[in-house]
């Protein structure tokens, strides 16, 4: 059920399993609070999700921060919007008893994903990014020791070039996250092989 008794317009779904961590679900352009959850019911049954709605609207679409064109980014935007996610995730786990999510983000959610865990590293145990690009031109270096991180990348994808899927790998990689980068035979869109690996490294992942 979708509520607006916080700051974001939101769904959430207790857990029906024990001990799985909780995922955050952040929806590309043009998604709401419904369209991921599909996926995190087929990547991690059982757990709990949360699933806010992007406060951007770009031409009628939901979206996390604002962009300036495709893939150059509002930095000021996208800090002050990475600043109330993580005090909605903060509020979520209060109100829910949570511990810290793992996010699971594509593209523009993907990406607001990686942003928190650069500027919030404690929000977040981890991250599935499907489709993240860099968000930032100067990333910060957190401690991001004990975060798994998986990201997948579409070798065909005309919005983020392979270089800029190594970056934010390396980026990741370098502030001590555990980081899985693959890179799959497709474009921008989501395939049958992000599910499966997706679930794959969310069964690897330590209880909640």
């Amino acid at each position: 059920m979708s509520t607006t008794t916080q700051s974001f317009i939101h769904r959430f779904e207790p857990a029906t399993a024990p001990g799985l961590p909780p995922l955050l679900l952040l929806h590309g352009t043009g998604g709401n609070e419904d369209d991921l959850i599909p996926l995190g019911q087929a990547v991690a049954p059982g757990a709990a999700l949360l699933s806010p709605r992007g406060q951007v609207l770009e031409a009628g679409m939901p979206r996390f921060f604002r962009r300036l064109a495709e893939g150059v980014f509002d930095e000021a935007d996208l800090r002050r919007r990475a600043d109330d996610l993580a005090a909605f995730v903060a509020e979520s786990r209060d109100r829910y008893s949570l511990p810290a999510p793992i996010a699971l983000g594509f593209s523009n959610g993907a990406n607001i994903a990686a942003a928190l865990l650069l500027l919030h590293p404690e929000t977040l145990a981890g991250a599935a990014l499907l489709r993240a690009m860099e968000p930032l031109r100067t990333p910060p270096r957190p401690d991001l020791t004990g975060r798994n991180v998986l990201l997948l990348s579409g070798a065909m994808d005309p919005i983020v070039t392979a270089e800029n899927g190594r970056r934010l790998a390396g980026t990741l990689a370098a502030a001590g996250a555990q980081v899985e980068h693959e890179t799959l035979p497709t474009g921008h869109g989501l395939s049958q092989a992000d599910l499966t690996l997706t679930r794959r490294w969310m069964a690897r992942q330590p209880a909640g």
